[in-house]
């Protein structure tokens, strides 16, 4: 177990490039390798979760070249993919699982999708339904619900699916399996998630349908696909990566930070609005866009927080960043409430009781309910011992809490945020 020791420091100044935006480095990785031709991808994720991503194509067959900018993906089309000769290790990622199983629910062939211990405890069943109503031949090796997963040669159907979660994964899986159907397919969910593949899969030649309905609900939807192409792509800086940074130029007094080239898709940008309605002190610098994606530097300067309700439509944009609002909401003034985030129960931890679990060792009022979280602000953090259970997020959230509480903070297995971002304690440090 690694650990790192994190001491009170204010004043941060300076830039900050923060690495690409992960799920926009799975996809492209993913999408160019079912393309035809080749796929030029720069500022690429070097993480953990991509790497696994990588790793299970390159077992089936396609060249991925390693370049000093990013990566070159030699895809060999929608069916040119190999039978891999072994079980496909997806790490820690539910991103490879959930996406992939789409993907190989269209092949000819068979694959087991496994990863390690966290992966295989988290649910599936949500990809399982719809992909089996499609009529991919998918199964729990365990008969739990959960990877490994065995997927068989099946023949795909266009279906409708009414999906009771907002979440891209899910809605990724289904078009990508649409892809391979015998007619249309769409996705209808609750909220509007994160939109990354429709804007990627449209941009490499597939026939994307979006529509925002008037009560808040969205759909998406995939013709069959007779080819996909190679394009050139590049990646946004992660917002996710970058919350820890806005919240501690935010949070450390007399602090100025400029957080460079970072992606501010709508469907990903919520912890901006919770900034701004906490009365954060946001700039946006050198707004454009980047293949679709709107991109900004991002100038925050050290202000005076007060609590919020972060709640409803909000909850899809900014889930995983939900670990670095609570310390956000543990320094503010007020109460903070978190709410229509039972999603945070099947992460890499059950969030609502990793998050609430270390602020309290910190000494905040914390209190954990069914689908979030309630949260008295305004005491000073204190030190303590946190355990990260090997998860990144919570991990990087509380290192920035180490920088604003009494006496030294202790981040067990600390080594967890090699997943999605492996500088971040040296970018933290080099702050000054």
């Amino acid at each position: 177990m690694s650990v790192k020791t994190i001491y009170p420091r204010a004043g941060l100044k300076g830039e900050v490039r923060v690495p690409g935006d992960k799920s926009i480095s799975h996809r492209s990785v993913m999408f160019g390798s079912i393309a035809l031709g080749t796929t030029e991808i720069t500022n690429f994720l070097q993480g953990a979760d991509c790497l696994s991503t990588i790793h299970c194509f390159q077992k089936m067959g396609i060249e991925i070249e390693k370049k000093k900018e990013g990566l070159v993906v030699h895809g060999r089309g929608l069916y040119g993919l190999s039978a891999p000769k072994e079980t496909l290790n997806v790490g820690n990622s539910g991103t490879t699982t959930r996406l992939l199983s789409g993907i190989l629910a269209g092949q000819g062939f068979a694959s087991v999708l496994s990863g390690d211990e966290s992966l295989n405890s988290r649910p599936m069943g949500r990809i399982m339904t719809p992909l089996s109503r499609m009529g991919a031949h998918i199964e729990s090796v365990g008969s739990n619900g959960c990877a490994p997963l065995k997927i068989e040669p099946g023949a795909l159907h266009g279906i409708s699916y009414q999906s009771p979660v907002a979440s891209a994964q899910v809605k990724s899986a289904i078009l990508l399996a649409g892809l391979y159907a015998d007619g249309d397919t769409s996705v209808t969910e609750p909220a509007l998630s994160r939109n990354h593949t429709e804007l990627m899969l449209g941009g490499f030649g597939a026939e994307i349908v979006s529509v925002l309905h008037e009560d808040g609900s969205a759909t998406a939807g995939v013709r069959p696909c007779k080819q996909l192409y190679g394009q050139r792509i590049l990646v946004p800086g992660d917002i996710s990566s970058a919350a820890y940074f806005i919240a501690a130029g935010l949070l450390s007094q007399g602090s100025e930070l400029l957080i460079c080239n970072v992606g501010i898709n709508p469907t990903r940008a919520g912890i901006l609005k919770v900034c701004e309605a906490m009365g954060g002190d946001i700039t946006y610098v050198n707004c454009r866009d980047m293949g679709g994606e709107p991109t900004a530097d991002i100038l925050v300067r050290f202000s005076e927080l007060r609590g919020t309700t972060v709640e409803g439509r909000m909850i899809p944009t900014l889930i995983d960043e939900i670990p670095i609002i609570a310390v956000m909401a543990a320094c503010a003034k007020g109460t903070t409430v978190i709410k229509d985030a039972a999603e945070l129960k099947v992460k890499e931890t059950n969030r609502i009781d990793t998050v609430t679990e270390n602020l309290k060792a910190m000494g905040c009022d914390a209190t954990p309910t069914e689908d979030g979280m309630i949260i008295e602000g305004g005491k000073k953090l204190v030190g303590a011992r946190i355990r990260s259970y090997l998860d990144h997020r919570i991990a990087m959230a509380f290192a920035v809490a180490g920088l604003l509480a009494e006496g030294e903070t202790v981040i067990e297995d600390s080594q967890c945020v090699d997943v999605s971002y492996p500088e971040f304690f040296d970018t933290l440090s080099s702050l000054t």
